[in-house]
């Protein structure tokens, strides 16, 4: 759902559109009481139009909005115009981690520093009995300050936590990825516990948060496979190669 240029969700005035994710469409936006620039995301259709998903959210929204932590995206508001359902975010300038790999492995400090400040955001949520479950390249931005967690607490909203066989159906995380990609893009960063549709808590972040920390360091992905079912089969039977043996 495409919103337009000048178009107001209340205060917040449409500016441009920045991406598309799996929750929905990301524009930048102007908050005219506060006249601060921010970030709007617009949720997908399949979020918006169950009555069980919405009352979800709105409770997910409000205990994600109490974090505050200067690694963790800020999730400023959250309201409905329209039939369309938004979240008001911090509006950030950088690129996401996922971008930044594409160019190769990091050097170790950054590694180190961006792996203490996901760890730091990650111990302040887990704290307040909030997880992330999709921690990922791609939900990690870097801005000048250091890292942003983004989405955090919110992912699990994207869909019932199902078997594999629902994996086919998880949204496209922008427009440059194909379906077949945007599936393993999703699936290597999963627990084990996710793939057997068991229930998420703080360890299921802890995995994702070492196969982040090994792509950094390695610029490989730690789990890869030609098929999801041999990707699967990696993440719950098999160790990655170790770090040494790809970057000494």
């Amino acid at each position: 759902m495409a919103i337009l240029s000048g178009k107001r969700l209340g205060p917040y005035e449409i500016l441009s559109a920045i991406g598309a994710g799996g929750m929905g469409e990301v524009y930048r936006a102007r908050d005219t009481r506060l006249e601060r620039i921010v970030a709007v995301k617009i949720l997908s259709d399949n979020l918006a139009g169950r009555a069980e998903l919405r009352e979800r959210f709105d409770r997910e929204a409000r205990t994600v909005a109490s974090l505050n932590h200067p690694h963790i995206c800020t999730l400023y508001d959250i309201g409905q115009q329209d039939g369309i359902d938004y979240l008001v975010m911090e509006y950030l300038e950088g690129e996401t981690l996922a971008e930044r790999l594409k160019e190769g492995p990091l050097p170790l400090e950054q590694v180190l520093r961006y792996a203490v400040e996901i760890s730091d955001a990650l111990d302040k949520a887990h704290r307040k009995g909030i997880t992330h479950r999709d921690l990922k390249p791609a939900n990690i931005m870097l801005t000048k300050s250091g890292t942003k967690l983004l989405d955090f607490g919110l992912a699990k909203l994207r869909g019932p936590q199902g078997a594999v066989a629902n994996l086919s159906a998880l949204p496209t995380e922008g427009s440059n990825l194909t379906a077949q990609g945007t599936i393993l893009g999703t699936l290597q960063y999963m627990a084990p516990e996710q793939l057997e549709g068991k229930e998420a808590d703080a360890r299921t972040d802890i995995f994702a948060f070492g196969l982040v920390v090994y792509e950094m360091a390695t610029g490989k992905k730690a789990f890869e496979g030609k098929s999801q079912a041999s990707l699967i089969a990696k993440i719950l039977e098999a160790d990655p190669p170790s770090m040494t043996s790809l970057q000494r």
